[in-house]
């Protein structure tokens, strides 16, 4: 199939390429390369891909070294103009949607970039599936969505009104969005709430790599919470499984839908949403120690109180995937650190 992966110079849509093109698809990458985190580290998973930062133009196609199915293009979601001219000029099969403003704390600083890329950015994404007739779209959600749920593990049959932070909200509205557009016009979509993706090229805010860094730096780590933290840690492989498997099939009306039962998982339209978590959360004190066996470090450990936006606490409920795709991610805390961590010594070059 013709696949679009927005996001692709991140680090979810950095693997899900690779698995994608391992599958014999064509792939078109888009990403906004902005500076929300350090550049050198998407340039490098571009990199990896066979895409040169020296050929990078923006609104232009550079063809992968590696592999001639895969071509990337740097460009912004808010960019309505050129969003809609590459619909227009190709006739995708799939599309999936991983570009976004990242980050609960970010949003507390700059909130406008939340509205300009995780709102306005993926209204453009929906009417270029409208117009050019996609016959699906994935979707990146989060577990932020559950907000101040307090009912585990979280499952996608539950409400989601109280979100804490305007990552989380601006995640909810992608999910209102795609059922207007799927109810409105027959528009397959499918939205996917991410539990703690980690793993190798994972992101530099992310604490499994702030607490790497600090611990092989020899340097203090912050513990937010005083460590009364837990949570649903995924693999980033167990994540592109469950995508792959997702993007291959298309969502259908639910006929048994009732609006005096609401159930906000699915709908009378094409519209399903799904949890992607471990199903088993790992509680905070134990992902520092698996960190330190993994380096053979001590941590250096600073007591904090909880950040705002930040929950206690997050667990998926992961029957849904199970049900429809026959799959639970199951891949180990330790095993999945363990492979961070080469990783991170091998691209740092660090002992």
């Amino acid at each position: 199939m013709k696949i679009l992966v927005t996001g692709s110079a991140g680090f979810i849509g950095y693997h899900l390429v690779n698995r994608l093109l391992a599958e014999g698809h064509e792939v078109t990458g888009l990403d906004s390369i902005n500076d929300y985190y350090d550049v050198s580290l998407k340039y490098a998973r571009l990199a990896d891909a066979g895409i040169s930062r020296d050929n990078i133009v923006y609104n232009t196609y550079v063809v992968s070294t590696k592999n001639i199915a895969y071509r990337f293009i740097q460009m912004n979601l808010e960019d309505e103009e050129n969003i809609s001219r590459l619909f227009k000029s190709e006739k995708f099969d799939r599309v999936c949607n991983l570009a976004a403003q990242a980050g609960v704390r970010y949003s507390l600083k700059n909130p406008r970039a939340y509205i300009n890329s995780n709102i306005i950015g993926f209204l453009n994404i929906l009417e270029g599936c409208r117009h050019s007739q996609v016959p699906h779209l994935v979707y990146a959600s989060s577990s932020s969505v559950y907000g101040l749920n307090e009912k585990m593990p979280f499952s996608v049959k539950d409400n989601v009104d109280h979100p804490v932070s305007l990552y989380a909200a601006s995640k909810k509205s992608n999910e209102l969005m795609a059922h207007t557009y799927s109810s409105l016009f027959g528009l397959a979509t499918t939205g996917l709430r991410f539990f703690t993706v980690y793993g190798p090229w994972g992101r530099p805010d992310m604490a499994l790599f702030i607490f790497t860094k600090a611990i092989l730096g020899g340097n203090p780590i912050e513990v937010y919470n005083n460590g009364k933290m837990e949570r649903d840690f995924t693999y980033i492989d167990d994540i592109v499984e469950g995508v792959y498997r997702i993007i291959l099939s298309l969502p259908k009306g639910n006929g048994n839908w009732s609006g005096l039962q609401p159930d906000p998982s699915c709908s009378r339209a094409p519209y399903r949403l799904y949890n992607i978590g471990n199903n088993n959360p790992v509680k905070l004190m134990d992902f520092i120690e698996a960190i330190e066996k993994a380096t053979g470090r001590k941590a250096q450990k600073t007591m904090m109180p909880i950040q705002p936006g930040d929950v206690v606490k997050t667990w998926a409920d992961v029957d849904a995937l199970i049900q429809d795709f026959n799959y639970k991610p199951n891949t180990s805390v330790t095993e999945g650190i363990r492979k961070f961590v080469e990783w991170y010594r091998g691209y740092f070059s660090v002992k």
